[in-house]
């Protein structure tokens, strides 16, 4: 089967933004290559070595490469994308050059080629991440694997955002705590929560592709029991079916004293509790998506958290720190611990 590969060279600032914009113009699928630099810090804390440089892009640069079908007009593809990664300049997203080209490509050279690159890695001290179709002995009783497979549309969740959150998951969960995987993707954060001893994770988000691709890796990992994914953002969660009938801020039902007046509330609560696999408010929220939209749903994030829970998130580029602080400050959360790597940021903030 014949396919058409758009390439897109660009910034690693501006690469989740372009990878969006190929999906919404209907890629089927969608590879990102950051720069191989040596001159990056990587983390070695679990025996990576990294001594040669693993490709020939420039610092700072990626190549992003969208797949569509034989019949699609792919003049028309690149009509759509250019102006939309142009205008990603008014929102302060540098694209850099936005070298825009395509070419007919066979699926095996795409659609498979790409795995042998992809090996089991230790993200964290009990987090190991594996594709389904390597091979791996855990070094421990300790060391937990999470199983994926990527599919067309979703990375190896080998990113660095993906590893701050699960590293800070590994910090935070307590055994028995419920928890919001908000953009869920292909499931990896839900997965990693389970494993390291939620009760009970509900896995959100918006594209019915990664709802597809986070229940196939809920079922690798055999959990389909204890992770709910649903299509749906917190938003609509909160404010939809579900959500208690208060201002925001309030507590929900399910977290008032026992002898609340309000009791015709509290079923409603119980009744999605029953759908949605967790009970709100839950302990901990964890987010890996574009820091645009992080700002946008902090104070729903508030809500939905009990007091004292933990919000962890991620998907957020250098330069967007100070507004994704300010903003987490401004719903009223206190920002515990700030991580990086490479030139990736994660928070951990808790509701006060």
């Amino acid at each position: 089967m014949l396919w058409q590969e758009l390439t897109v060279h660009t910034t690693e600032e501006a690469q989740e933004m372009i990878s969006n914009l190929l999906v919404e113009a209907g890629a089927g699928g969608v590879s990102i290559e950051e720069s191989g630099t040596l001159n990056k810090n990587r983390d070695t804390r679990y025996g990576e070595l990294y001594d040669e440089p693993l490709n020939d892009i420039p610092e700072g640069e990626a190549v992003i490469k969208g797949y569509y079908a034989e019949s699609v007009d792919m003049d028309a593809v690149v009509s759509e994308v250019t102006p939309r990664v142009e205008e990603l300049r008014e929102f302060g997203i540098d694209p850099g050059l936005a070298q825009i080209s395509w070419k007919t490509v066979d699926e095996e050279d795409w659609a498979h080629a790409w795995k042998q690159y992809f090996k089991p890695l230790r993200v964290s001290e009990r987090l190991t991440i594996k594709p389904t179709w390597e091979e791996y002995t855990p070094a421990s009783a300790d060391e937990k694997i999470i199983e994926i497979d990527p599919g067309m549309a979703f990375g190896t969740g080998t990113h660095p955002t993906t590893a701050l959150c699960l590293r800070a998951l590994e910090k935070h969960i307590v055994s028995g705590d419920e928890v919001i995987d908000v953009g869920t993707g292909s499931g990896i954060l839900a997965v990693g929560a389970m494993l390291l001893g939620a009760a009970s994770v509900l896995a959100l988000d918006l594209d019915p592709v990664a709802v597809e691709s986070a229940r196939e890796n809920v079922a690798l990992n055999r959990l389909e029991s204890a992770i709910t994914v649903k299509e749906s953002d917190l938003l609509s969660l909160l404010g939809g079916e579900g959500a208690a009938d208060t201002a925001a801020g309030e507590m929900w039902p399910s977290a008032r004293p026992s002898n609340t007046a309000d009791q015709e509330a509290v079923p409603v609560v119980a009744a999605a509790a029953d759908g949605l696999g967790v009970t709100l408010p839950v302990r901990v929220v964890v987010a890996n998506i574009l820091a645009e939209i992080i700002v946008l749903f902090t104070d729903d994030v508030y809500r939905a958290l009990q007091p004292e829970g933990i919000y962890i998130t991620s998907g957020i580029y250098k330069d967007k720190e100070g507004l994704v602080a300010e903003a987490l400050k401004s719903s009223g959360f206190e920002i515990l611990e700030v991580t990086r790597e490479e030139d990736w940021v994660a928070f951990t903030a808790g509701k006060r």
